[in-house]
C-alpha cells in the first residue's frame, strides 16, 4: 500500500466533529475554543525524568502584549471549578495551538465570562468551524 492511501484511510476513520486545525498565533481572537499542546516534564517514582503532552482546550478570554510577549488567557470549566491559565504565545513549553470552534463575540475581553455571581446565561453563538483552510457553517 501507497502512503497516500494510508493517509486517505486515516481521514475517512476520523468523525467529522473532531477535526481541528493548527493555529498560528496571529490568527487567534478572544471567544475562539482552542486546544492548548503544553509539553510538561515530569519527575518518575525513580528519578527519571520524562516529557509529555498535555491538552488543555477552553475559550481564549482575552490576548494581551504584542511582539514575542504575546501572551493569551484560556479558561475552561472542570467539575465545574473555572480554571484560567495564561499561555505565552511564543513559549517552547506551547507545542501546538488546535482551533476548535469560534463564537461570535463584540469584546476583546471577556471578562463577564468569569463572574460568580452574574453567571452568563445565554450560550456563545457558534459562527464556524475551520476544517482545511475552508469556512463551515454550523
Amino acid at each position: 500500500m501507497s502512503d497516500e492511501e494510508t493517509k486517505v484511510e486515516e481521514v475517512v476513520a476520523a468523525p467529522a466533529e473532531a477535526v481541528a486545525v493548527e493555529v498560528k498565533p496571529l490568527e487567534l481572537r478572544s471567544g475562539m475554543t482552542v486546544k492548548v499542546h503544553e509539553k510538561i516534564e515530569d519527575v518518575t517514582p525513580k528519578g527519571e525524568k520524562r516529557t509529555r503532552i498535555q491538552i488543555f482546550e477552553g475559550i481564549i478570554l482575552g490576548i494581551r502584549g504584542s511582539g514575542i510577549s504575546r501572551t493569551m488567557t484560556v479558561r475552561k470549566v472542570s467539575d465545574g471549578i473555572g480554571v484560567e491559565k495564561i499561555y505565552p504565545m511564543s513559549s517552547p513549553v506551547v507545542s501546538k495551538i488546535e482551533l476548535v470552534k469560534t463564537a461570535h463575540v463584540r469584546r476583546a475581553k471577556l471578562n463577564f465570562l468569569t463572574d460568580r455571581k452574574y453567571r452568563f446565561a445565554r450560550k456563545l453563538k457558534e459562527v464556524w468551524v475551520k476544517t482545511d483552510g475552508k469556512k463551515k457553517k454550523k
